[in-house]
């Protein structure tokens, strides 16, 4: 653990995490560029482990750190990440994310979870006061006058036990939905990962709807979805079932009792194309009395999935705001926009999510090794900060 340090991180994301293509060849679209593509993509990254927020930033802690202690050669001025980022190509940093993530898979990194989960979810990602980029969503007063914009975006993640990666990310602008912006993520990431990458995909009960699910069965991934009162034939048919029955399974994880009931036999509503519905509702009691209560909709056999294993798998959803947009917004600043237009502003929050997962799997994969604790993400980022101080001189007087 003492020899974290952020020239190790970067070996660690070139050689084992093979990043060192996309760190050398970005897709740079700059005409002449005087600086390395190369030393502003790692100067970004290290930003993002070191938490600081804006260009002005990063450029003055690459500027007054050590050369050796940061992994960039070269110092830059503030405005040269705004004009690099324009210029970006995003392509290639999504194909580098989703190659991330099936090596992470190749490098044994979910090997102690049973099934890997995709989750999908979607949040805010900045305000601004006046318009700036196609995602602009005008925010309007009680009279109908704009006072703001918005920024509304949908992520997908890669969950499996104690890891969380998020992989991507699809903004979507005024005229546009939350639900369409999903599909169209769910269809790319299928397309990068492949069908045999993860078991089963977790969303919201918003999603719930006869064509996002068909559109789940189309590129080959079954669904864990919220059931809520969007479905009230259903509900009324769950309630009216499991009233009067007494749960199928009771068990103690951890503090918590749960008792669960479940069914693969529900009737499908009239638009889903499913033969049946299985439903899962679990009855959840803390320490302190309070009582969750939930229930999930689903495609998956009992046969494939038990169902300790299907709650487990359902209480998954939940990781994507606790450990992906909560981390984001508090440590990393994903509501602070860097530079309002819109190619930057997919970079940053695609480079954001690319730092994270490298910190995640160094941390808790690389780091991880022998019987000592698995290192917080505090102690990281304060052995990081320490190591760009230069040592003070011993002064004998």
């Amino acid at each position: 653990m003492k020899n974290a340090s952020l020239p190790g991180m970067k070996k660690y994301a070139r050689t084992t995490l093979k990043l060192a293509a996309y760190f050398d060849d970005p897709g740079d679209g700059r005409i002449s560029p005087q600086i390395a593509a190369h030393d502003l993509i790692w100067s970004m990254l290290a930003a993002t482990f070191l938490r600081i927020g804006s260009s002005l930033g990063t450029a003055r802690i690459i500027a007054t750190a050590e050369r050796a202690c940061t992994g960039v050669s070269r110092c830059f001025c503030d405005d040269t990440l705004p004009y690099f980022t324009e210029r970006l190509a995003v392509p290639a940093l999504r194909t580098a994310l989703y190659a991330l993530a099936r090596q992470a898979k190749r490098a044994k990194a979910f090997d102690t979870t049973a099934h890997i989960g995709l989750i999908i979810d979607g949040t805010d990602a900045g305000k601004r006061t006046e318009h700036g980029c196609v995602w602009c969503r005008p925010l309007r007063d009680a009279t109908g006058e704009i006072r703001a914009y918005t920024h509304k975006i949908v992520a997908l993640s890669v969950v499996g036990d104690n890891l969380h990666l998020l992989i991507d990310v699809e903004p979507y602008g005024p005229g546009d939905s939350e639900y369409a912006a999903a599909q169209r993520l769910l269809s790319r990431a299928m397309t990068h990962l492949g069908q045999r990458f993860a078991d089963y995909l977790a969303v919201d009960g918003a999603f719930a709807t006869a064509p996002f699910l068909h559109k789940a069965d189309a590129v080959g991934i079954p669904v864990i979805a919220r059931l809520k009162d969007n479905l009230p034939d259903l509900m009324q048919q769950v309630e009216r079932r499991f009233a009067s029955r007494a749960p199928h399974a009771r068990f103690r994880a951890r503090k918590d009792v749960y008792e669960v009931w479940e069914a693969e036999n529900f009737a499908p509503w009239e638009s889903l194309q499913w033969e049946a519905v299985r439903v899962l509702q679990y009855r959840q009691e803390k320490p302190n009395g309070m009582v969750i209560t939930a229930r999930w909709l689903t495609n998956i056999p009992r046969s494939t999935m038990g169902n300790r294993t299907l709650l487990a798998a359902a209480k998954t959803r939940w990781h994507i705001e606790n450990q992906g947009f909560n981390v984001a917004k508090n440590q990393h600043h994903l509501e602070h926009i860097r530079h309002h237009e819109s190619n930057s502003m997919m970079v940053q929050w695609l480079l954001m999510f690319l730092a994270m997962n490298i910190e995640c799997l160094y941390r808790i994969r690389h780091l991880h090794r022998g019987t000592h604790p698995v290192m917080p993400s505090i102690d990281l980022w304060a052995i990081l900060t320490c190591s760009l101080r230069s040592p003070c001189p011993f002064d004998s007087s």
